[in-house]
């Protein structure tokens, strides 16, 4: 009898602000190249997929979703995925385009080893700002409750729940430490988001100390376009988790993987092994390796 080969860690990658429109050819071929590479089981894009909500716009950022061929992806918009100059569209409807291409504000998915929960942090009435409300709050927290034991918990949104500079706080979630409260309460593990163009893994659990768990704020930056941000290149996250090990501060790991274009491909330049769980179950609270 042949012995069980070892399951290997899911894998799920987080991109953020394609910004179509103002995308980058070789960057857009590369990553295309590294999904079929890589063959993430999710991928997960956290808004902001077109530069200015238009239609030519949304075909393309469709058409580059379908050629990473990945079994399951979820796409959120952003505050560019509204019509900024196109009034009665912003007015009457706001998200016509977006569904249009992508079918649904609050995607979520469940796997055996996952639960994804979208939210619409944007708003109609604000051109840059996010914010979530009570009853979205409340009922994250209530899908997140309903999560099997060995599943890794993520909630997606756009606008970051936590910022790592006294400078970007303007940027936060509205409703940031309420949500933050009660969907670690609901069992949370991370909360993905992107719009400031910043990639970063922060311990909420630190910000909070009366968290009940670790709760982990990962933030993508600039995934094909050109609006990168402070010399850091196009990047995007890898989310890899091992099951099995989901009682290790080792079951979990975040990656960044950075545009290089000296090689014309994304490479692997940091690397964060997290703790999953409740707070005294764990220690230490994040190892780290560049």
């Amino acid at each position: 009898m042949m012995p069980m080969m070892p399951m290997m860690p899911m894998m799920l990658l987080h991109l953020s602000d394609t910004h179509f429109g103002t995308e980058r050819p070789r960057v857009v071929e590369a990553l295309v190249r590294f999904a079929r590479v890589h063959r993430p089981q999710v991928v997960v894009l956290s808004g902001d997929i077109t530069q200015r909500a238009r239609r030519a716009q949304f075909r393309a950022a469709r058409s580059f979703v379908d050629r990473l061929e990945a079994p399951n992806t979820l796409v959120i918009a952003g505050n560019h995925d509204i019509p900024l100059y196109n009034l009665p569209a912003r007015l009457l409807s706001p998200y016509g385009g977006f569904l249009r291409e992508f079918g649904a504000l609050e995607p979520a998915l469940e796997t055996t080893e996952l639960l994804v929960v979208c939210v619409r942090t944007t708003r109609r009435h604000r051109h840059v700002n996010g914010e979530v409300s009570a009853a979205q709050i409340d009922a994250v927290a209530q899908r997140l409750r309903r999560a099997r034991e060995h599943q890794l918990r993520i909630v997606v949104t756009h606008q970051p729940l936590q910022v790592e500079r006294a400078r970007d706080a303007h940027d936060r979630l509205r409703g940031h430490e309420a949500a933050a409260r009660a969907w670690s309460a609901a069992g949370a593990d991370l909360v993905l988001g992107g719009h400031i163009h910043l990639p970063y893994v922060l311990p909420m659990h630190e910000q909070l100390p009366a968290l009940p768990r670790h709760l982990w704020v990962v933030q993508a930056g600039t995934a094909v376009s050109e609006r990168v941000r402070e010399g850091i290149p196009n990047s995007v996250n890898v989310v890899r988790w091992d099951a099995a090990a989901a009682t290790s501060p080792r079951g979990c790991w975040v990656e960044r993987w950075d545009y290089q274009a000296t090689m014309d491909a994304f490479a692997q330049v940091h690397r964060s092994a997290l703790a999953i769980g409740p707070r005294e179950a764990t220690t230490p609270a994040a190892v780290r390796s560049d």
